[in-house]
């Protein structure tokens, strides 16, 4: 790496890759026809942008099924006459109406294509209705493998959640299931029996009931991911704060199975501490027309947008336990920190294609212990972010191998990896404030956006004015730990790195006898004149490096 600061140009290239083209590289890796229609930018796809959707469905707790519709509206952005929407199976999309006139579909597995009639003028906002029913995938081990989670609670009331992260959304209501194209605002309506509630994403707008059931019509004012949208039924009761905020007052409600509001109640004041710390580190909450809410289901979590889910099951930790074995990691209660820090990393800044998911799991799990630093101090943090490490695998690299089939990295590394290496290059910035402002300014930058890789490391290098290519290409695209090794004899340091990738030179602070400074190894051998060959070296425990004495 380049340690000189200068200014970096960034360009954006997207290449256009045929179906076609795509479906041969699929092939020759083991993926399917259905990874590349649900995981690329087809045809079906590019020519139309998303401006808004009312789903309005009618679920059936006793059958464990869904029924309704989904109006899709779109900007028109190319001549085209098919769409796709995707609805997985076993669901079943019936129906496609679009000016009063059914349409045409041909159904491929997961991905639908919808033969249009009227003509699609570039500029116009055209709309089209899709009807389906049915009974979706229920989900196994929420939220890893997710779908639906029909439970009860223990008055026997039914209790039931979405999750749908990587699976995607189309695993139970249709849409267009691509991170790339988030829609502008939607409104959520859910028909349930009179007796229970649903909380989903956005500000509750009408209860109407009907008969012996209820609808409960959500808005979402935000651009909002395709995943992050959720329902959650149950015997709810709800109680609310007004938290003073960055961007004014924010209303954050809670919504919780009744025998649990007391508890609740205690429990749950992490959450304006989150807000607070949070807005800190990366700047205003980005959805106060939409509101905070935490919700409770029968599975651990996961941050659907506005509508963060929990089932920590009142516990400090994860589940009682303290993933970094230091002891902080039972200061907070992790799924309220963790998933709510993913409303910056992941809900605002959200990546393109699933293979750079590392964009929302690395950033959060580090936000973890930034939530430590604020209220615990700086050594408390890296207490916790350093204890994690023994949860590093290295099984694979934290990216994708291959974008356009829907196929993330290594799903351990992306958090406790990711974590450290951003730990590491806030070492590397030295300036605590320096880095908060690069923090804050992703979310800036890249408000309610789509992202990939390179724009967040462009960004990054920019701001520090470090060319950090070098440094992201080792800690994301390999499973290679730098490895520092040294000799020392002589009055002589001698050290160098090893286990890298080509042009990797990061500095490393080291504290020989008493003094601490800067080294700047490289893959050939470097040489420092010390004092007496008697003194001892003490490597940096901030950086993410393995130490060879030799």
């Amino acid at each position: 790496m380049n340690y000189s600061f200068r200014l970096l140009i960034i360009f954006l290239i997207v290449p256009f890759v045929s179906i076609e083209a795509q479906e041969l590289l699929s092939k020759k890796n083991n993926f399917t026809r259905q990874d590349t229609l649900r995981g690329s930018i087809t045809p079906e796809r590019a020519w139309w942008d998303l401006t808004y959707y009312h789903l309005d469905i009618k679920v059936n707790p006793e059958e464990k099924s869904i029924k309704g519709k989904n109006t899709i509206q779109y900007k028109v952005l190319d001549n085209h006459t098919v769409i796709q929407v995707d609805l997985q199976t076993p669901l079943k999309l019936t129906k496609a109406i679009q000016n009063g006139k059914e349409l045409e579909i041909k159904h491929d597995g997961n991905a639908h294509f919808i033969t249009l009639i009227d003509k699609q003028n570039i500029g116009d906002i055209n709309s089209i209705t899709v009807y389906y029913e049915g009974i979706p995938k229920e989900a196994i081990r929420a939220p890893w493998d997710g779908g639906v989670s029909w439970k009860k609670d223990n008055n026997h009331n039914h209790f039931i959640a979405t999750s749908c992260q990587g699976l995607g959304a189309s695993v139970w209501w249709p849409n267009k299931d691509h991170m790339y194209d988030e829609v502008d605002s939607m409104l959520i309506s859910v028909n349930v029996p009179k007796n229970l509630m649903n909380v989903s994403n956005g500000r509750l707008r009408l209860v109407e009931q009907i008969g012996d059931t209820k609808t409960f019509h959500w808005f979402v004012k935000n651009p909002i991911n395709n995943y992050g949208v959720n329902m959650n039924i149950g015997d709810y009761v709800n109680f609310s704060e007004v938290y003073d905020g960055m961007a004014g007052n924010l209303n954050m409600d809670y919504y919780v199975l009744r025998d649990n509001l007391e508890k609740a109640k205690e429990h749950f004041k992490d959450a304006p501490k989150m807000m607070k710390a949070f807005e800190h580190w990366f700047g205003q909450y980005p959805f106060y027309a939409d509101s905070f809410k935490l919700v409770e289901v029968p599975y651990l979590g996961m941050e659907h947008q506005s509508s963060v889910t929990y089932g920590n099951q009142y516990k400090k930790g994860y589940l009682g336990n303290d993933l970094s074995g230091t002891g902080w990691g039972l200061k907070f209660d992790f799924i309220i920190i963790h998933e709510a820090g993913h409303e910056w990393f992941a809900n605002n800044i959200t990546n393109k294609d699933i293979a750079d998911m590392w964009i929302h799991e690395s950033f959060t799990a580090y936000s973890e212990n930034l939530f430590l630093d604020y209220y615990y101090g700086k050594e408390a943090s890296a207490d916790y972010v350093i204890g994690t490490r023994k949860n590093i695998a290295n099984d694979k690299p934290i990216i994708g191998k291959y974008y356009d089939v829907n196929k993330k990295g290594s799903g351990t590394d992306m958090y406790y990896k990711g974590a450290n290496m951003l730990h590491t290059l806030r070492q590397l910035i030295e300036d605590d404030e320096k880095w908060r402002q690069i923090l804050r300014g992703l979310n800036t930058t890249f408000y309610h956006q789509t992202v990939t890789t390179k724009q967040v490391e462009d960004y990054i290098s920019e701001q520090t004015g470090i060319d950090l290519t070098e440094f992201f290409n080792q800690y994301l695209r390999t499973t290679k730990i730098p490895t520092l090794e040294y000799s020392h004899n002589k009055k002589a340091l001698k050290y160098r790195w090893t286990n890298i990738v080509d042009g990797f030179d990061m500095p490393i602070q080291v504290k020989i006898g008493n003094n601490e400074q800067w080294i700047y190894p490289k893959a050939e051998w470097q040489t420092l004149e010390t004092p007496s060959s008697k003194m001892p070296i003490i490597i940096d425990r901030d950086f993410y490096v393995e130490v060879k004495e030799l």
